[in-house]
């Protein structure tokens, strides 16, 4: 089908490309910005005036639920979560039940997703079998599977021997790990920031220290390897200043941000409010703030959605023993967007962290709108305003600490591979 996105502001981060004007697609691909191309015939016209057009978004980290956690969400509600928010790419984690340690399961998956004709999955493959920390997994069987890198998840792997072996292994085959720092003992039974609220409350804590002392090891490991690595879900201004001094080392080190993270710290969980129990933890004022500065100056790379869809009865539980996570890949677009007006960034500086710089760190070619490329779009309303309720959000997962709060921007169209997957 042939499409034309007409008077649309469109926004490339990538090419620069800031201007109103139309986007002709055809055979699922871009086939033209601006310019009528010969021959052209639109099967149809959407009048995007006053909207926006980018990339469509890519998210680095959502939790699926499949295989084995449907109890929690399926892939088709997440994947019509996803388009819902204008995601049309996302890389979904390895700790499934079974985990995503053998070649068979990650087909499997993709195969499941691509059925779904929506967005792209990219799954993280199992950096150990069973997320034990004990074996490597075949990494090469499982890139060869679609496995465009490998973690542990939210898993910690304390034995330092096995990490150096699988830094060892990826930076002979140019695999990239992907790891988040947290000592595995200092965070043991902690549910919350070590800072005042925690004491207040009378909450098991994980200090600060807990993602220093892990990423340090990272760092390190890094370079004595060479592996390339990705920290995700940075949450600590300590963390921040340490990938800052690796990446002025030339380290091939990048990270992410959870959106939660970017607007709410360790106050927001008020008297015990379980939509706030996260992972990594919400923490101080001050670190909130220096993750909003690390993306100003590129210390962050991208911003992630941390998707984590889990079901109302585990969230009803008392803080300490409720599930953590929160639902997040409706709520990308709306919170990029809120810092991106509260920080005065550029729109187009804003949408890089969701579209082009999580594509590069995914290895993808996506979150651009070059000629030829795959017709992967989001086009959203950057002035409405829209209420984050349980009967609005798609996921299965409903709960987020931003429920009940009016957040700018909606999306409107959701394009995968020259096909509208989303309308509102």
């Amino acid at each position: 089908m042939d499409i034309a996105i007409e008077r649309g502001r469109v926004i490339d981060p990538n090419s620069g490309v800031d201007a109103v004007t139309d986007i002709f697609i055809s055979a699922g691909r871009i086939a033209a910005l601006g310019t009528m191309p010969p021959g052209f015939h639109a099967h149809r016209r959407i009048n995007a005036e006053d909207l926006v057009v980018c990339p469509g978004l890519v998210d680095l980290s959502a939790r699926l639920r499949e295989p084995g956690l449907e109890y929690k969400a399926t892939l088709e509600s997440e994947m019509a979560a996803a388009v819902s928010g204008g995601v049309t790419s996302l890389a979904c984690s390895p700790d499934t039940d079974p985990v995503l340690d053998e070649p068979g399961l990650v087909e499997m998956l993709k195969y499941r997703a691509k059925s779904l004709n929506q967005a792209h999955v990219y799954p993280i493959g199992a950096l150990t079998r069973g997320l034990k920390g004990e074996w490597l997994t075949e990494m090469a069987e499982l890139r060869d599977a679609g496995c465009v890198a490998f973690g542990q998840a939210d898993v910690p792997l304390p034995n330092t021997r096995v990490l150096m072996q699988a830094m060892q292994y990826a930076a002979t085959f140019g695999f990239v790990i992907w790891l988040r720092p947290q000592d595995a003992n200092l965070a043991d039974g902690g549910v919350a920031h070590d800072g005042e609220v925690a004491t207040r409350l009378g909450l098991p804590a994980i200090p600060v220290c807990a993602e220093t002392l892990a990423l340090s090891n990272i760092i390190l490991m890094a370079r004595e390897t060479g592996a390339k690595v990705h920290v995700c879900r940075i949450s600590s201004a300590e963390g921040i200043a340490m990938v800052q001094a690796a990446k002025r080392q030339g380290l091939p080190v990048t990270c992410d941000v959870a959106a939660n993270h970017m607007h709410l710290s360790e106050m927001d969980i008020g008297f015990f409010d379980t939509n706030c129990h996260l992972i990594p933890p919400l923490r101080g004022l001050s670190d909130r703030d220096a993750l909003r500065r690390g993306l100003l100056d590129g210390t962050i790379d991208a911003i992630c959605s941390d998707h984590a869809p889990v079901d109302e009865d585990a969230k009803l539980l008392p803080f300490g023993e409720a599930a953590a996570g929160a639902t997040g890949l409706e709520l990308l677009l709306p919170l990029t967007l809120k810092w991106q007006e509260e920080m005065k960034v550029p729109l187009a500086a804003a949408l890089a962290k969701i579209t082009v710089e999580p594509a590069r760190i995914l290895g993808v070619n996506a979150g651009h709108l070059s000629s030829g490329a795959t017709a992967d779009l989001c086009v959203f309303d950057p002035d409405q305003y829209w209420r984050v309720e349980t009967t609005v959000l798609k996921s299965q997962g409903k709960n987020t600490p931003f429920l009940g709060m009016e957040l700018q921007g909606r999306v409107k169209y959701t394009l995968v591979n020259g096909n509208v997957v989303h309308e509102a």
